[in-house]
């Protein structure tokens, strides 16, 4: 049985390379097609049975399943385990098949949605309060969520060389806005027909097992497993660092190119401060609206959705521009977006009123754009460019965990700041946290301009 489950997330093995270059052209056109949208859509829905907790944070507040306090505990908790959980999945999906892991980790966080609308029933059988149970549930579905990103990252590694990689990968980030902008317009329907706020969990749910199922048959692993040439072979490209020794075990691997890399390490720290603004905003904007401006419940579900939705084209825009401005660096871009995003956070603490609603989803939608850039270029393209291919999954995994713990901050930090000292002070420290994260970012600066010389 263990054998099976092993062998089930083992790599797919190399098979004798295809030599027909027309057939080669023609397959990795159609794979790299089929391998882009099936993780872009795959990793929407893991944002599906996650993200839809925080749209329908009101409506638990109002109806008095959860306090703000209580919420803000889960929240912390979830974070906790996806940001361990992301560098440990990480480190294991550089030596697993990208479908298995991914469809694992989706069809695990779908049953995990499932079982968190029953909690009120499940409170009648366990001897446990409901915020524990709450928090232990979504809790595994941060270990579950966790598995999501790192074979996205290997995915697109493999598949997409070092000279294109910036535009592809932030096209792929899309998914993240995308997930979450479409998650909230689901949520605001399901209360518009007065569904319940079990709907929330369990609609998603079911999407997600059905695509989980999906990933399973359609997805491939490495080009080599499917007859082809390596993507640097292939597009006759490099790598910005190399391997210096092909013998490497994976640990040494690791240990050399993601623990002791510096430019990891301040990468990994401009990403707490990325995460906390970016969650910061997003996980209570909802909350803020509704509690402290006035908004209702579905209004201010409605205003908060345009942040992901302008976060789509955010971060396409700042890939292709990195590309084509800046030969594929991405320090530039990140310091100019950061800058705009300390002014946009200051502008909707300012604007937001629900006389003001379309001006509220303006410096909402400009949050979300220019949040999306350092969040998908710091952490994913930079971090794949200052390491080698085999430890990929790895450094994204590493500084997503430093992500997470600066997502846990925004989650316990921003109830606690909001408490303490009003909204206002949520978002005075998102511009601080802003600022910070462009110092590390900027540490960056030459040796990704050394790496492209090469």
């Amino acid at each position: 049985m263990l054998s099976k489950i092993v062998n089930w997330f083992k790599p797919l093995p190399d098979v004798e390379l295809l030599t027909d270059e027309q057939q080669i052209k023609r397959l990795y056109r159609s794979w790299r097609i089929k391998m882009f949208f099936s993780m872009y859509f795959g990793y929407a829905l893991f944002y599906f049975t996650r993200k839809n907790l925080d749209i329908i944070k009101p409506v638990l507040i109002n109806s008095g399943v959860f306090t703000v306090e209580q919420l803000g505990t889960i929240g912390f908790v979830i974070y906790l385990t996806y940001g361990i959980g992301k560098f440990l999945s990480g480190t294991i999906a550089d030596r697993c098949n990208i479908s298995s892991i991914m469809a694992t980790g989706l069809f695990s966080s779908s049953v995990i949605n499932i079982l968190f609308a029953f909690l009120p029933q499940l409170q009648h059988i366990f001897p446990f309060s409901i915020t524990f149970m709450a928090a232990f549930l979504w809790g595994l579905n941060g270990a579950a969520q966790s598995m999501g990103f790192p074979p996205v990252a290997k995915g697109l590694v493999y598949w997409f060389s070092p000279s294109e990689r910036a535009t592809k990968w932030t096209l792929w980030s899309s998914s993240h806005t995308f997930g979450a902008f479409f998650v909230a317009q689901l949520i605001s329907l399901l209360l518009w027909l007065k569904c319940g706020w079990q709907m929330a969990f369990l609609v998603p749910a079911a999407m997600g097992i059905a695509y989980s199922i999906f990933m399973v048959y359609f997805m491939a692993d490495t080009p080599k497993s499917v007859g082809l040439p390596a993507i640097e072979i292939y597009r006759n490209d490099v790598m910005p660092v190399k391997q210096e020794k092909e013998d490497m075990t994976q640990w040494e691997i690791i240990k050399k190119y993601v623990l002791t890399n510096p430019f990891l390490w301040a990468l990994a720290l401009s990403y707490v401060f990325i995460y906390y603004v970016r969650f910061a905003t997003l996980d209570w904007a909802t909350t803020f609206l509704n509690q402290e401006r006035g908004f209702t419940e579905a209004a201010a579900a409605s205003a908060a959705s345009a942040m992901p939705f302008l976060g789509m084209p955010g971060g396409i825009v700042a890939g292709y521009l990195a590309d084509r401005w800046f030969g594929g660096r991405c320090t530039q871009m990140n310091l100019i977006y950061l800058a705009i995003l300390a002014a946009s956070c200051w502008g909707f603490y300012k604007v937001a009123s629900p006389n003001a609603f379309w001006m509220t989803a303006v410096f909402a939608a400009m949050i979300g754009f220019f949040v999306d850039g350092p969040q998908n270029l710091a952490g994913g393209v930079q971090a794949s460019r200052v390491t080698v291919q085999k430890a990929a999954s790895a450094a994204c995994g590493f500084t997503g965990m430093f992500g997470y713990f600066g997502a846990m901050l925004s989650s316990k930090g921003a109830a606690y700041i909001s408490q303490a000292y009003n909204w206002k002070g949520v978002y005075v420290s998102c511009i601080i946290a802003c600022i910070l994260a462009g110092v590390c970012i900027a540490t960056t600066w030459k040796k990704e301009a050394a790496s492209t010389d090469k």
